[in-house]
């Protein structure tokens, strides 16, 4: 499949779009009220060009606004969410462009390591109802642009048979989350259009508007190629996967070490299911146009998926990284996660379920049922390190990956890296094999 290449930068927006943004914010800054930033304004432009294109005299504007946001009233949450909505709008400005600001993750609000571990149980509510939003978001990005509604990121728009995988993967994430969210699964039926259609209403009629606000801001391409939309909720999916998993991990670690065995299983075969029930997302980012990828990925350079920190705090709290690992890119992309690691202040379940071992458990049938939930989630870990790989050379082939890493041979490295030391597994196959567009 042939997609449109721009030669450089897609095609820029109307002047009215541009002179009607630059216009609101000149207004905002004469009278500065939170209630009535120029979100709309400021998104339509970002949509119209990518992040990596604005105009500077509007990024001069942003950058105004934000520094008058200290002197402006407004309710604290309102304040709290324009300025991390300017700081990811102008990451490549500042110079501070990476992974997180890609994604715009301090605008979703995920469950974190420093929350009290006795909100954990809600760690799980959190993040059904987020990966909810972000999935049933693609549905409804990808009906609007096939019924020929206006969207944004409008350049080379999928095949029709591209778009039905999309819907089929994506249902597949949502019916497990619906059913823990009690939304109606029996109304979400028909063939692959209908129940795109009815999953996307049905989770967009339940958000609030502080979520749809969210979710509408944490939108920000670098580019206008069609794809990239999908890519950016994708990954943010998996963020949201990823920032349960240690969550989870935690509350196990600190079960263990407490000889709570029931609660760290518990909690250890979550985040296995969890891992798991992420899986078809790969196959739904399978479906990208590798084309379209190859172009919009020029200008997220600086931006790669090693800067993950949810990630690095999973593979940390199983087990202490190698001193290679530690001092490698892989860790100095994270220093908040590489210092928690090298003080001593992150334990891992490894060290836990050595400790737990020489101590002797209550009963083998203990340690035969911990033992059986770390192994499963270690393959679970191994099978989504190998479908990674799998999409990476799909989609990379030879190309150096975006961040300080060799791409799909970083992560063909990286996926032999044992989950547990005390209780490990092969790496086992891929979860599924990605489908060829």
């Amino acid at each position: 499949m042939t997609v449109e290449v721009f030669p450089v930068a897609p095609r820029t927006i109307s002047e009215k779009a541009d002179s009607m943004c630059t216009d609101e914010l000149r207004a905002w800054l004469r009278t500065p009220d939170a209630m009535c930033f120029p979100f709309g304004q400021v998104i339509d432009v970002y949509h119209g060009v990518g992040k990596h294109f604005v105009a500077d005299d509007i990024l001069t504007l942003l950058d105004e606004a934000r520094s008058a946001l200290p002197r402006v009233r407004g309710p604290w949450h309102l304040l709290r969410t324009i300025a991390s909505f300017l700081d990811i709008a102008l990451d490549k400005r500042d110079g501070l462009y990476e992974y997180p600001t890609y994604l715009a993750l301090p605008l979703l609000e995920l469950p974190s390591l420093d929350d009290p571990v006795q909100q954990a149980p809600f760690a799980r509510a959190r993040c059904d109802r987020l990966m909810a939003q972000l999935v049933s978001d693609i549905l409804g990005f990808e009906l609007a642009a096939m019924e020929g509604q206006a969207t944004a990121l409008s350049g080379s728009p999928p095949a029709p048979a591209l778009v039905l995988k999309r819907f089929r993967h994506g249902l597949k994430v949502l019916r497990p989350v619906c059913a823990r969210l009690a939304v109606d699964n029996g109304a979400i039926s028909g063939d692959l259009l209908d129940q795109a259609r009815r999953a996307h209403a049905l989770i967009r009629a339940d958000m609030s508007p502080a979520e749809q606000r969210a979710l509408a801001l944490s939108m920000l391409p670098v580019h206008t190629l069609h794809d990239e939309y999908m890519f950016i909720r994708v990954l943010q999916s998996f963020e949201t996967t990823f920032a349960l998993l240690a969550v989870d991990l935690q509350v196990a670690l600190i079960a263990l070490r407490n000889r709570e065995l029931r609660q760290a299983i518990r909690f250890l075969s979550a985040a296995a299911e969890a891992l798991t029930e992420s899986a078809p997302l790969f196959s739904m980012i399978a479906t990208m146009q590798v084309e379209s990828f190859h172009i919009f990925r020029r200008f997220t350079d600086g931006a790669s998926a090693i800067q993950s920190r949810n990630y690095k705090f999973v593979e940390s709290l199983c087990r202490r990284p190698h001193t290679e690992r530690l001092n490698s890119a892989a860790y100095e992309s994270v220093p908040e996660v590489r210092s928690r690691v090298i003080s001593g202040l992150q334990s891992t379940i490894d060290d836990a379920y050595a400790e737990a071992y020489s101590r002797g458990f209550r009963s083998e049938t203990d340690r035969v049922e911990l033992t059986a939930a770390m192994t499963k989630f270690s393959r679970a870990m191994h099978r989504w390190r190998n479908t990674h790989y799998r999409v990476a050379v799909r989609m990379l082939g030879e190309v150096r990956g975006t961040g300080q890493t060799e791409g799909a041979a970083y992560l063909a490295a990286v996926r032999e890296i044992p989950i547990f030391t005390s209780v490990d597994t092969p790496r086992g196959t891929s979860v599924s094999d990605p489908p060829t567009p």
